[in-house]
Parts: structure tokens; sequence; C-alpha cells
């Protein structure tokens, strides 16, 4: 254990956190994401029993977000005619107001195909079980300054 540290950060996840560079990212990833599909050549970490929101968190709080381009994090859009509940972006939103100065402009959404493309080249996938649909995040990594 470490003082400071969210004991959601496995010692697996803050190695990855840790080795990841400016401009990396990373996918957080709900249960119904193709994790192994998209991370394959990717590091792939379990984090079974755990939901995105708990995760996200933990991460926002110690993860600098890429500072040089306008939206370091990225959601998954709905499917045009779908009308699965996406109220976990409002969760995220007061999440990322709370550890990022430029607030919720730094949120873009892409288009599910665009955002698998974008998923295949991250440098880990976290696989959760959350269960709200469209609840996929990548976040891009920054500097520490």
């Amino acid at each position: 254990m470490l003082k400071g540290i969210s004991p959601m950060l496995s010692p697996e996840l803050l190695k990855v956190l840790c080795e990841m560079g400016h401009s990396d990212t990373i996918v957080i990833a709900d249960g119904n994401f193709p994790a192994e599909t998209m991370g394959r050549n990717r590091i792939v970490i379990r984090m079974d029993g755990h939901g995105v929101p708990e995760i996200l968190e933990a991460i926002l709080h110690v993860f600098p977000l890429d500072q040089y381009i306008e939206q370091p994090v990225s959601l998954m859009e709905r499917v045009p005619g779908d009308n699965a509940d996406v109220s976990i972006w409002k969760t995220y939103e007061k999440m990322i107001e709370k550890e990022e100065p430029r607030g919720v402009k730094v949120i873009r959404k892409l288009e599910r195909f665009e955002f698998y493309e974008e998923a295949k080249k991250a440098y880990a996938v976290i696989a959760t079980s959350e269960t709200s649909q469209y609840a996929n995040v990548i976040l891009q990594k920054g500097c520490v300054l």
C-alpha cells in the first residue's frame, strides 16, 4: 500500500501508467468492449469486479491529460438510433472537472468504429465489469509540469 494512492491502482496498473509517455493512450473499457481483440499486441489489464467510474477517478488523480491537444479524453458515441442510457457520461464530466483545469472541453465523442481504431493504437486496455453501455473512455497522457 502507498499513502495518497488509491488502492484501485494495482501494482500492474501503476507500472503501466508510469511506463506510458507523452501522447500514449489508455482505454478503460466497459464489460461489453472487445478488450482482448482491440488490445491484441497491447497490454490488457483485467479489473473484473470494478466499474469504469471508480477506475477513471483513481487514474485521473495521478495521470496528466495531454495539455498540447484540445481533447485528450475520448468517449464512444452512441450508434445512430440507439437509445442506450449514457448518463454515466455525466459522472465522467464531474470527475474531469474536478481534476482537469480545462474542464469538460477536453472530452470528445468518436463514432464507434473510429473509437475502435483509436483503441487498437492504445498502449494498454483496462477490461472492467462495467455494465453501462457506451462507458468506454480513452485517455491521452500529457506531461507532468
